[in-house]
């Protein structure tokens, strides 16, 4: 059996499949002992904590340890790693949240996106919200089997000239999606260490669902510095629950930026007037209690082409090239 200076130092060489240096060069070992029947135990910062790297990167640990040191067993745990790598691109994650269902999120989320394309950005969407996803049929994308990298990444499809990945793509047309929490854990993990955005890519937007649940706790544990935006309607209702959303998002560790109030007027063409079909004031409340700026308030209105995306030239495009341009503020 190998000493223990020795096996550090065999450890230290191996290779994050993410950053492509070696755990030394990364200050990857975040723990190490050999307790008293020879078992180690590692905790390791690892680029892609629960994607197939994972895995992978687990197997050819083990056989270092056991087979070649001579060790009886081992124990890891990963964790994500906060090492910045400056040779690469940083990709930029923005979490799209709300309280409850029903206030536009993903046509805010897809007009967001669209908006910063048009401001020059590379932009991808992990669609999250697993049981009600919709960017897709949003951004019209053409759904067919993905493509592959040689190192079994997933390649998004595209729709207006943005990368999407969504659980649309993994099921049968018009099936529902019925699973408990640990399901839901493990395709956040393909989604985060899965996926081969392109090179060029700024920013990846998250489409959560409603409320706090799983998938809201697991962003954490995937992307720890996301940064958040809240979506609220004018309505006190769904302001209070926005707060809870924007308030657990918070104590989890987010930056929560700003909040957006849609479907906050409808224009009335005939009267030129704004009318408050939903009552105001639920964004400023909102604003004001989770000590940040109301970004945007975003009118209720159909798209003069398509169905769901605004044009540059639409007041609501207008207002979604503002809001991109803030939020281009508060990621850089």
């Amino acid at each position: 059996m190998a000493t223990y200076d020795e096996l550090r130092s065999r450890i230290e060489t191996l290779v994050d499949p993410g950053f492509k240096k070696t755990l030394k060069e990364v200050d990857g070992i975040k723990k190490l002992t050999v307790g008293p029947t020879g078992v180690v135990e590692v905790e390791l910062y690892f680029s892609k904590p629960g994607g197939p790297e994972e895995q992978k990167f687990k197997i050819d640990l083990i056989k270092l340890v056991k087979i070649e040191l001579g060790f009886p067993g081992i124990k890891v745990i990963f964790s994500k790693s906060e090492y910045v790598d400056q040779d690469v691109k940083q990709i930029k994650y923005l979490g799209i949240a709300s309280g409850k269902g029903g206030v536009g999120k993903s046509t805010v989320t897809a007009n967001l996106a669209v908006a910063l394309t048009r401001l020059g950005k590379k932009v991808g969407i992990i669609d999250a919200d697993i049981y009600g996803a919709s960017i897709p049929q949003i951004l019209k994308v053409d759904i067919k089997p993905l493509g592959g990298t040689e190192d079994d990444l997933m390649i998004p499809l595209i729709g207006e000239g943005i990368e999407v990945i969504s659980t649309e793509f993994f099921m049968p047309r018009d099936k529902p999606i019925m699973w408990r929490g640990p399901m839901l854990g493990k395709m956040l993990s393909h989604y985060f260490g899965g996926v081969k955005w392109a090179d060029d890519t700024d920013y990846v937007l998250i489409d959560l669902p409603p409320g706090t649940g799983d998938v809201a706790l697991d962003i954490n544990k995937f992307a720890q510095h996301t940064k958040m935006l809240i979506v609220t309607t004018p309505h006190p209702n769904a302001a209070h629950v926005a707060v809870k959303a924007g308030l657990g998002a918070q104590q989890i560790g987010h930056d929560v930026v700003g909040v957006v109030e849609n479907m906050s007027y409808f224009l009335n063409s005939c009267s030129n007037k704004r009318e408050y079909i939903f009552g105001s004031g639920g964004g400023n409340s909102v604003a004001n209690t989770l000590g940040v700026q109301l970004l945007s308030q975003i009118p209720i209105g159909q798209p003069t082409e398509g169905k769901y995306v605004y044009q540059k030239n639409e007041p609501a495009g207008i207002i979604y090239d503002n809001l991109a341009s803030q939020v281009i503020d508060l990621l850089d």
